[in-house]
């Protein structure tokens, strides 16, 4: 038998669901605390720059003057009025951030929430972004540095770490996660050898780009080779696939059909379906159906 497969709903597009007021993601989050679902998650962009032709992953799905909230800010708002729901980043570009400041507000959003941050991060795609931040082609560096930081800054006290060339010593950071181990960290990267071994030095869980089936089974073998070598086990181990949208006969997403394929990503390794909510809904009307037939369907 299959197991459960728990419901993830990523919240874009703004612009046509709440007429680009994010007041309305309160109500949202409400609804899902309520409903069931397992996990609330935002995405990230400081800024977006002209060439959105360069977007890796296809046709850039929003406009450029699409609001893009700050996540961590939204999450505090959010974790005011709900109990049950994880609340998460999908992802965070992490190397926008000073470690110092990102493991503050993570420790503290996590304190606020009652322990149910998830920090969902990667790299980002467009240089731009990085533009009089870091220098976009060290990235990868940043990330790990950040992330090593975090978890010395969530853990040890004193902590110590290393940054930019420099060794950081016997900072007292406060308050800690309430999460024991610190707050989960979620990588979205490609399961390349660098990033299979980035996933098992740092991640609890893996947020593949591609959530099909076929690309999610061959992705997860080199993700659980260096879980593997990094003597950890694959057991428990989190991965977030979004849910491969089926389109009817006018080319709209289709619900039902998507819902369908669900024991399919179960089966391939997938522990939690994502759902963007923007491309099931239209209005905000629209929005309590898709979410309720959401936790109906994965209950």
């Amino acid at each position: 038998m299959t197991e459960r497969i728990g419901c993830s709903i990523t919240v874009s597009g703004l612009s046509h669901l709440f007429a680009g007021d994010a007041r309305g993601l309160v109500e949202l989050a409400r609804m899902t605390d309520d409903l069931g679902i397992d996990q609330l998650l935002l995405p990230d962009h400081l800024a977006i720059g002209p060439r959105t032709d360069r977007y890796p992953y296809g046709r850039f799905p929003l406009p450029d003057d699409e609001p893009w909230p700050e996540p961590l800010v939204v999450l505090a708002s959010l974790a005011s009025v709900t109990t049950r729901v994880r609340l998460g980043t999908g992802v965070l570009i992490a190397p926008l951030r000073p470690p110092l400041l990102l493991a503050k507000q993570a420790a503290t959003l996590d304190q606020l929430s009652g322990g149910r941050l998830d920090l969902g991060v990667g790299v980002g795609w467009q240089a731009e972004e990085f533009a009089g931040v870091r220098p976009f082609e060290k990235r990868w560096r940043t990330l790990d540095e950040t992330l090593r930081a975090c978890r010395a800054l969530w853990c040890e006290d004193p902590s110590t770490f290393s940054w930019d060339g420099a060794k950081v010593e016997a900072l007292r950071a406060f308050p800690k996660p309430l999460q024991a181990g610190g707050v989960p960290v979620w990588l979205g990267v490609a399961p390349t050898a660098a990033g299979s071994r980035r996933i098992a030095e740092h991640a609890v869980g893996w947020m593949p780009m591609d959530g099909s089936p076929e690309a999610l089974r061959a992705g997860l073998a080199p993700v659980r080779q260096a879980l593997a070598e990094a003597g950890r086990s694959h057991e428990g181990f989190g991965v977030r696939a979004h849910a491969p949208i089926v389109l009817d006969a006018d080319r709209r997403p289709d619900l039902e059909r998507t819902l369908n394929r669900l024991p399919e990503l179960a089966e391939a390794g997938a522990t939690l379906a994502s759902f963007a909510v923007a491309a099931f809904c239209r209005t905000p009307e629209s929005v309590r159906p898709f979410v309720e037939r959401l936790a109906e369907a994965t209950r």
